[in-house]
This record gives C-alpha cells, sequence and structure tokens, in this order.
C-alpha cells in the first residue's frame, strides 16, 4: 500500500505470525497490493468505511488472515479441492484472503452489490488469482453445492445459516467471523444447523474482540 508502504510492509508479516500464519514475500505482495487496490476502488466504489492504509491492514487483511490457521486445521490442503463461498463478501473479506492463501480452495464471493462483485473480479484479474470470483447475486437464490460457506459480519447466525443452507455440502461447514461470542444468537439457531465450536481470535493491533462460529447441518 503506497504511503508508508515500507511500515505496513513490515509489520503484515509480524501480524499474521503472531496468529500462527507464515507469508512468504509472494503473499505478503498480493495481499499489500489487494489493500492498496481496495483504497483505490473505495473513492469511487464505496467498499468500505475504512480510509487509511493503517486501518485496512489490521481490520481487513489482518483480520481476515485470522481464519487461515483455524481453516487449515478444519480444511487440511491436500485431497480434492475445497468449494467455499464467502457470504456478503464486499470487498473480499476474508474470501480473497483465503484464495491468496490457499490456491487449493476454490473461493467465490459473493455480494447482492453489483459493484462489489466486479471489484473481486478486478482483484482476480490484476493479482492473478484463478481460484477466486466475484458474483453478484442473493444467497436465497444463488444453486450450487459447497464445502465451507464463509461470512464476516454478514447477519445474524439464524439468517446466515438459513440462507445458506441449500448449499452447504453433506459434510461442509459454516465459517461465521463475528466480534463478541454472540451467545444469544447461539440460542437462537434454526432447525438444522448447529454450532460446534466457537474459537476466540487476537488480532494483532485491533483492540476488539474477535471469534470464529463454527457450525455444521444437524443429524436428522
Amino acid at each position: 500500500m503506497s504511503g508508508g508502504a515500507g511500515e505496513h510492509g513490515a509489520s503484515l508479516p509480524a501480524g499474521a505470525a503472531a496468529m500462527g500464519v507464515t507469508l512468504d514475500d509472494h503473499q505478503a505482495a498480493r495481499l499489500l497490493t489487494y489493500g492498496a487496490l481496495i483504497l483505490k476502488w473505495n473513492k469511487v466504489y464505496n467498499l468500505t468505511a475504512l480510509r487509511d492504509p493503517a486501518s485496512v491492514l489490521t481490520h481487513h487483511l489482518l483480520d481476515s488472515l485470522a481464519v487461515i490457521g483455524p481453516l487449515a486445521r478444519e480444511r487440511p490442503s491436500g485431497g480434492t479441492r475445497t468449494r467455499l463461498l464467502d457470504v456478503g463478501s464486499g470487498a473480499g473479506l476474508p474470501g480473497a484472503v483465503i484464495a491468496m492463501l490457499r490456491s487449493d480452495i476454490d473461493v467465490v464471493c459473493l455480494d447482492a452489490v453489483a459493484k462489489k462483485a466486479a471489484f473481486v473480479q478486478q482483484v482476480a484479474a490484476e493479482l492473478k488469482l484463478p481460484n477466486l470470483r466475484g458474483l453478484h447475486a442473493r444467497v436465497e437464490t444463488l444453486p450450487g453445492s459447497y464445502d465451507v460457506i464463509s461470512s464476516r459480519a454478514f447477519a445474524t447466525l439464524a439468517d446466515f445459516f438459513q440462507g445458506s443452507q441449500h448449499l452447504l455440502a453433506p459434510n461442509g461447514v459454516w465459517l461465521a467471523m463475528k466480534g463478541k461470542v454472540p451467545t444469544e444468537e447461539m440460542a437462537e439457531l434454526p432447525t438444522g444447523a448447529e454450532v460446534f465450536h466457537v474459537e476466540q481470535c487476537t488480532v494483532p493491533g485491533l483492540d476488539a474482540e474477535r471469534c470464529i462460529v463454527w457450525a455444521r447441518k444437524a443429524a436428522a
């Protein structure tokens, strides 16, 4: 990212390492270019409320990198390819970041706003990410089957699970990025969904609670 890129470039690998994620030079450069693209397109497309490189680094890049370690434990690399749908992806968070770090995962970033899906398509083209796609559609009307369905502050757990349950593969999982542990939301889950793990996350430079809620289809 321009404007103090040296400083931010140094803190990105360090921040990732603090979460157990090792970035090689190519991955770090890609992520910083992605951050710069968010800031550049933001002037026209209003992708995010954040307007400075430091905030994009912590609140978007590092926050999205927080899922990489947990995702590796749930869906390790190797074997057949994993299909991941990122619902309400906006600028591609965390979907685009996952695509950069996991070339074995085919990522579809879904958003109901056409310009946001177009931005993800631009990111895929500029950063040469054949495993990343931006898609303009509503989750309720989307066909297909996915091994992982993710969201980041998209909706309540009930709305997220209910709206996307027709897309979750039989052995698939939901990955919901949340702030504080959503105790009330977990008490109001729709029939057919069950939470099996809540993972606390600490994001360097981000003074806020973060967690990942993992869920799957409930046994019949």
